[in-house]
């Protein structure tokens, strides 16, 4: 992989390159009435308690964005030969720290997990193809990993040879000791016939139902168990819990910044651990910087909008207006969010998904049975409700009865369906009062899903 050092003298700068730029220090914590305006274009209507799926980007950095895009707009030779590399290396300096990485030649920028998770994927391809690997090996995942990159796992590894296994993984969810069981089994039974486990792909916290998974105990179970290369998809995990990709260890990690860390859509990291492998590295999309080194790839792949990936300094000087920076945001948004599910569970007679040290700013909240919640076609059509009936947003995850061998006769009584519940710093006490008394009514009325069309 090449230094940047190189990119920065073939745009004209200091080789010693730009510093990350000091954030901005403000005088006085930002104020409630203050955080209302940041996100003033809200539509104040809806009670939105789905930050996990698009985050929110606040006003301070939307303005910074619109500069990057003049600016752009105002001489584009300039800007793409002068501004745009040294520009990306700030931003990728600052992820650098946050992460706890090496050296910055580790972070390349990317637009999302799931072209982080392309970039890995296109690579384990290669060695089926080239016959580094050998065809029948295989792949571990987690049955919960997020659907578009179960489907690139598919892409990718089968159609190449590669031998796909799930972990099933439990819910709802005690201890993190019922993952690491499940996980073992999974390595086991790829193990077994003589196969190899060439990669495994872990996420930090599933999506669907949300999750902290223990990674850095998975990660040392792979290293004892020779598996080859391990991918943590970290989609919902910068901004919302720590990272420390030297402690986890593993080869290659991903996250989004537009989800949890204030930037717009659409940026992503993905950490490369330095290897022999992670020379061997592509984006899909090849450009004249192809063969430099991810980092540069990544970072010119043709004339496109690149604000949302210059913007990290102003959405790190955004988050150090609170108290305690992006620490005091993720102690405030677990200690909420843990808050709120207990007090929807509570009001419902339900219970939560796991338990709170197995949560970050998400939780999972058990939903009343009696709605009947039968299928994945169930609650997309019952959050369709929630949405233009009572202007709640909120995710719904279906979760199937086991075979309780016939000892229990009303199922309408038990959950199968929860929540996943989100707070971010915009997020007031009445956005979960608004759902808590949309489903007291709908149980009130004696709703169930069936009475939805299709």
């Amino acid at each position: 992989m090449e230094s940047h050092t190189e990119d920065q003298a073939e745009n004209g700068q200091d080789a010693n390159g730009p510093s990350p730029k000091k954030p901005k220090s403000w005088p006085v914590p930002i104020t409630d009435a203050e955080i209302r305006s940041e996100f003033s274009h809200h539509d104040l209507a809806v009670a939105r308690i789905n930050n996990g799926s698009f985050g929110s980007c606040p006003s301070y950095v939307s303005a910074a964005q619109m500069q990057w895009q003049l600016q752009f707009l105002r001489q584009p030779d300039h800007f793409y030969f002068n501004v745009l590399q040294p520009s990306l290396l700030r931003s990728r300096l600052l992820i650098k720290d946050l992460i706890n990485a090496d050296d910055v030649d580790e972070v390349s920028l990317v637009d999302n997990a799931t072209t982080a998770a392309a970039i890995v994927l296109q690579q384990v391809s290669w060695a089926f193809f080239q016959g580094s690997f050998s065809k029948g090996d295989a792949v571990v995942m987690l049955h919960y990993a997020y659907g578009s990159v179960k489907k690139s796992i598919h892409a990718y590894v089968s159609r190449a040879g590669g031998h796909v296994i799930e972990v099933p993984l439990p819910f709802p969810v005690a201890s993190d000791d019922e993952i690491i069981s499940e996980f073992r089994k999974a390595l086991a039974l790829g193990k077994s016939n003589g196969r190899r486990v060439r990669l495994a792909v872990i996420d930090h916290i599933t999506s669907m139902p949300s999750v902290v998974i223990p990674v850095k105990e998975l990660t040392r179970i792979c290293r004892e168990e020779g598996v080859d290369q391990v991918f943590i998809d970290a989609a919902h995990a910068i901004g919302n819990i720590e990272i420390d990709v030297k402690d986890i260890g593993a080869d290659f990690y991903t996250s989004n910044l537009h989800k949890w860390l204030f930037c717009p859509p659409a940026v992503a990291f993905l950490h490369t651990r330095k290897c022999a492998a992670s020379a061997d590295l592509h984006h899909p999309v090849v450009s004249d910087r192809y063969g430099r080194g991810l980092p540069l790839e990544s970072g010119w792949i043709g004339t496109r909008d690149y604000s949302a990936q210059l913007v990290v300094p102003s959405a790190m000087e955004f988050v150090n207006r609170f108290d305690g920076g992006i620490v005091g945001i993720r102690k405030r948004n677990h200690e909420k969010v843990v808050e709120m599910g207990r007090m929807l569970a509570e009001a419902w007679g339900t219970c939560l998904g796991s338990p709170p040290e197995m949560c970050c700013s998400m939780i999972m909240v058990g939903m009343p049975g009696c709605l009947r919640v039968s299928s994945s076609e169930d609650a997309l059509k019952l959050r369709a409700h929630l949405r233009d009936k009572f202007h709640v947003e909120v995710p719904i995850y279906y979760n199937p009865p086991k075979n309780f061998e016939g000892q229990i006769k009303d199922f309408s009584s038990m959950v199968t369906g929860y929540f996943r519940i989100s707070h971010q710093v915009y997020n007031v006490l009445e956005d979960y009062h608004m759902l808590r008394d949309a489903i007291n009514k709908l149980v009130q009325d004696g709703f169930t899903c069936r009475m939805l069309c299709s």
